[in-house]
């Protein structure tokens, strides 16, 4: 039978119980085997009627979580546990019927230890192996005995020494029960640790696929607009020698503005075509945190001369050190940026070292982030595009950074950063 035909996979619970759906069948058809084996093939005497009436409930169990899962309702895990529970009860009272702990499919107990260990968290584990060991242990004073063929009984093998025969198999029991509780689940919340992290580096890659084609699209424009660039170079020069300041001065200060943002152009293309060269953009070099936080905000506001800025650096007793580049700095001055433009009248900027590691927050009271950082970042202003941003967190990470975003209270957004300190302020290649 297809069951993946037969029921819509929802989650992960659905497929938990879907397979404990047919475990619980074949359970259920090998008991019923061994049942009859025992009656027409050893010719014991075992009570019939209370041993149906226990395999047909086990049945309507499993009747009702087929419809269940033909229902395609989500099933948690307290549900799954439930059930295991309930299995455990039957076979408890099987074992009652049909000897207790001399029975030698006692064993069996360990299944939904296993089960659980594997598929729940610790907590339904352990209290799944303190029932078992208990169901376990009561069955060793309180049961049916076991017929034998020639009229005795399970107990009677042996002499006195069968007793100690059931204490060592009760003892063995317990003594794994122990192990899968504790080894088990141990293995099991490894293997989500593992299965966690690569995930995440499955993400990280695509981030770092989707920087290189930014990259690679950054190196293609940048080639293509050194032309026009060129061209607008030339014609906003001939207007600034043409019209001098005294003749036309209106003419001469916009040729003059065109002239200085070509050069502003200019110099952001040539950072990416050096990325690539010789001269690499990313080539890292030591610096103080406060010294090299003072000429960055010394040199942002000089380009944002209307912004409202609180700006505060946390004065250390030993100065710490971070390892910088052209690419960080273009990074942070891009977060400022956008603190500014969602609001130019208040964008305040916190610095301070702390475990190792040096925390600069951006904050501002604008509408804040689409997404937050580490996914496909869409910009809250009206014309952003994100792209920027993806590129600041890509150079941030780079360095061994991190950056997220948290909500302000009264409205806006704080973005904090956070870089390793290095011990020496040794030049890095």
């Amino acid at each position: 039978m297809d069951l993946g035909r037969q029921f819509p996979r929802k989650s992960c619970g659905d497929a938990n119980l879907r397979q404990l759906f047919v475990l619980r069948n074949v359970t259920v058809g090998g008991e019923l085997l061994v049942v009859l084996g025992a009656i027409w093939g050893l010719n014991l005497v075992l009570p019939v009627l209370p041993i149906s009436m226990l395999l047909l409930a086990m049945l309507g169990l499993n009747i009702s979580t087929w419809i269940c899962l033909r229902g395609g309702r989500v099933v948690a895990d307290w549900e799954l546990f439930a059930q295991l529970i309930l299995d455990v009860f039957a076979f408890s009272m099987l074992m009652y019927l049909t000897g207790g702990a001399t029975n030698p499919f006692a064993w069996f107990y360990l299944l939904p230890l296993v089960i659980s260990a594997t598929l729940l968290s610790p907590g339904y584990t352990r209290i799944m192996a303190i029932l078992t060991v208990a169901c376990y242990t009561v069955l060793t004073r309180f049961y049916l005995p076991l017929p034998l063929p020639n009229g005795g009984a399970m107990e009677a093998m042996q002499g006195g020494g069968f007793p100690l025969h059931v204490f060592g198999m009760w003892f063995g029991f317990v003594l794994s029960a122990g192990l899968i509780a504790h080894f088990v689940v141990g293995m099991s919340q490894s293997l989500k640790i593992r299965e966690a992290r690569l995930a995440e580096a499955r993400e990280q890659a695509l981030r770092d696929e989707g920087l290189v084609e930014l990259g690679m699209l950054a190196a293609g424009a940048a080639h293509e607009l050194g032309t026009p660039l060129g061209t607008m170079a030339i014609i906003s020069g001939e207007l600034q020698h043409t019209h001098g300041v005294g003749e036309a001065p209106e003419v001469h200060r916009a040729a003059s503005l065109l002239l200085t943002q070509i050069e502003r152009c200019k110099d952001a293309l040539s950072s990416i075509s050096a990325s690539a060269g010789v001269a690499r953009a990313d080539a890292g070099a030591s610096a103080q945190t406060v010294a090299y936080l003072d000429q960055l905000m010394e040199k942002w506001r000089g380009s944002r001369l209307g912004v409202k800025v609180k700006y505060h650096h946390q004065q250390e007793n030993s100065p710490g050190y971070i390892l910088s580049d052209r690419l960080l700095s273009q990074a942070l001055e891009n977060i400022l940026n956008n603190a500014a433009d969602a609001s130019p009248e208040a964008v305040k900027v916190d610095a301070r070292q702390q475990s190792g590691q040096w925390l600069l927050e951006i904050s501002d009271r604008g509408c804040g982030l689409g997404q937050s950082a580490g996914e496909a970042v869409i910009s809250g202003k009206e014309h952003g595009l994100g792209i920027g941003l993806l590129l600041a967190y890509g150079s941030i990470r780079r360095l061994g950074g991190e950056v997220s975003h948290h909500l302000r209270v009264g409205g806006g957004t704080c973005t904090r950063i956070s870089l390793p300190l290095i011990e020496s302020p040794a030049v890095c290649s």
